[in-house]
């Protein structure tokens, strides 16, 4: 989970994995290693109705949770990296 200082220009003051609990490299509010986030709004005919979940995997754990998946993700490389 990634946590931040400030209501307005809110920086980046630490992340940790949510799966293995690592933290993170964050400088100068800014993330310096890879990190996927999720966000998941549950609504109608869902048994988690009105709820939002959260979370950051570590790139590690990224791949490994990827590894079990039956569809392969869709790769596509990017020409530039923001």
């Amino acid at each position: 989970m990634k946590k931040y200082e400030g209501t307005q220009d809110r920086k980046l003051i630490h992340a940790v994995c949510n799966k293995c609990g690592r933290s993170l490299r964050v400088e100068d509010g800014y993330l310096k290693e890879g990190c996927f986030s999720a966000e998941a709004v549950f609504g109608y005919f869902s048994r988690k109705d009105g709820t939002t979940h959260r979370f950051d995997l570590c790139e590690d754990c990224y791949d490994e949770m990827i590894a079990t998946f039956q569809v392969p993700v869709e790769e596509k490389e990017g020409a530039e990296l923001l």
